[in-house]
């Protein structure tokens, strides 16, 4: 599965420009590189889980400190995909937290209180001022995520459809009650849902370069 920049920001939290600094190298290697190597840069639904992570840190803790806890990921030896970790914010450092509730400080000294879980990064979150990122896998009533169908693109809920086929539909002035003529079992409110989420993802078309 591959995502584009836009979708990645869409469905992460990061805003477009926050993903380009966040693949460049400021000496410590970048924050994530995609793990699919090509050109325009196409994010695994991997990455996406750990920009969506990336995005949760950012609102309590600094991109220095992001960048000095990942320095110290790989230093203690973590080297495997960052989607594969809890870090999470914990009194202004950041903590990788294990399997057995272990934490460890990656920034400045132990800690112990966990304020954020895989739940808590799947769920809907605010990570700047006007902006509210829905949940990952259910990012509408009527719109999904799975990894398992259509290579993780969003499609309507129960079918194989992608979400964009029926805003598209509907950009060119099918009404949404019409929609089930071209697409069988998609109804008028998961048409209205695949509209609203288009344009969400199209808000992501363009992006500050804010860290």
């Amino acid at each position: 599965m591959a995502y584009s920049t836009r979708m990645a920001a869409a469905l992460s939290g990061a805003t477009v420009g926050q993903l380009r600094t966040w693949r460049q190298d400021r000496g410590n290697g970048p924050i994530l590189r995609p793990e699919l190597a090509a050109k325009p840069a196409l994010y695994s639904f991997r990455d996406v889980l750990a920009l969506r992570a990336f995005a949760h840190l950012r609102q309590d803790v600094s991109l220095q400190k992001i960048r000095k806890a990942l320095a110290n990921l790989k230093k203690i030896g973590e080297v495997d995909h960052l989607s594969g970790y809890s870090l999470v914010a914990d009194d202004d450092s950041i903590v990788l937290v294990g399997d057995d509730d272990h934490a460890t400080d990656l920034v400045k000294r132990p800690g112990q209180r966990v304020i954020a879980t895989m739940a808590d990064i799947l769920q809907e979150f605010a990570p700047r001022a006007g902006v509210v990122v829905p949940h990952l896998l259910h990012p509408k009533q009527h719109v999904s995520v799975d990894p398992e169908t259509q290579g993780g693109q969003p499609v309507i809920t129960g079918t194989r459809v992608p979400f964009d086929a029926v805003a598209e539909l509907m950009e060119d002035g099918i009404p949404p009650e019409k929609i089930a003529d071209y697409y069988p079992g998609v109804t008028a409110d998961a048409a209205r849902d695949a509209a609203s989420f288009a344009l969400y993802v199209d808000s992501y078309g363009t992006g500050t370069r804010s860290a």
